[in-house]
């Protein structure tokens, strides 16, 4: 049985030794970041087309996606595959998902915040 007088976790026996510790460099006071590419709205206010298609694929149908900015491609790519359960993947700067997607995936961007979703044919 644990001694009540024990302390329960082994860090609290170093939190007397901090006081003997040297001074750290001091921190420079934080500012605001410059805006990093990822950190930019990936639609930003863009019209964006979500279209399905058979054209070079085998009669396979497909979904395309164009209109996000190059740098949330990625992410935004990797994102709707987990959240549809499907292959996608970036061809020509579109998204281009498997299956017939469009309904879904026009109300997956808007809950994201994309303004203008436009669903092509």
């Amino acid at each position: 049985m644990a001694d009540p007088k024990k302390p329960s976790s082994p860090f609290s026996s170093l939190a007397s030794l901090r006081d003997a510790l040297p001074a750290g460099p001091e921190r420079a006071p934080e500012t605001a970041a410059p805006s990093a590419p990822a950190a930019k709205d990936p639609f930003g206010g863009a019209k964006i087309v979500v279209a399905k298609s058979r054209k070079g694929r085998g009669g396979k149908t497909v979904t395309t996606i164009s209109g996000i900015a190059e740098h949330a491609l990625e992410a935004i790519t990797k994102e709707l595959k987990h959240a549809l359960g499907t292959g996608a993947t970036i061809e020509d700067g579109d998204i281009v998902v498997q299956g017939e997607h469009g309904p879904r995936i026009k109300t997956w961007l808007e809950q994201r915040g994309a303004k203008r979703v436009v669903l092509g044919s």
